[in-house]
């Protein structure tokens, strides 16, 4: 008897949609209020510094002489404090999670000299 519940259930699994998705064809369509991590618009960023200051982690560091900026990925914890204090509006909190690595990783992005006239 428990032979035959048994067919009957590898039978259905068999013939019916998979409850997973299939990840590397099918990608994961995030909620909008999703906190996946920060992202920048280097171009309209003053290097002002509150980012760095708002951040409850240190995971921001802001050099205004250079005209950089830098994250810590593994650091950051995704609160958004840095985006709501922004004063350009240049941070943004983009729905895609952090790709997984090995090691701990900082982003880096420095802004690019004005052209010589």
């Amino acid at each position: 008897m428990i032979v035959m519940g048994f067919i009957g259930t590898v039978l259905k699994n068999l013939f019916s949609k998979p409850a997973t998705t299939l990840y590397p064809y099918v990608k994961k369509e995030y909620p909008v209020a999703t906190r996946g991590h920060i992202a920048i618009t280097i171009e309209d960023c003053i290097f002002c510094g509150i980012c760095e200051k708002k951040c409850p982690s240190d995971a921001i560091k802001v050099v205004r002489t250079d005209k950089s900026w830098e994250i810590q990925r593994f650091g950051c914890i995704q609160c958004g404090a840095c985006v709501e204090a922004c004063p350009k509006k240049c941070l943004a909190m983009k729905t895609a999670y952090t790709s997984p690595s090995i090691t701990k990783n900082t982003d880096s992005f420095t802004q690019a000299a004005p052209p010589q006239q």
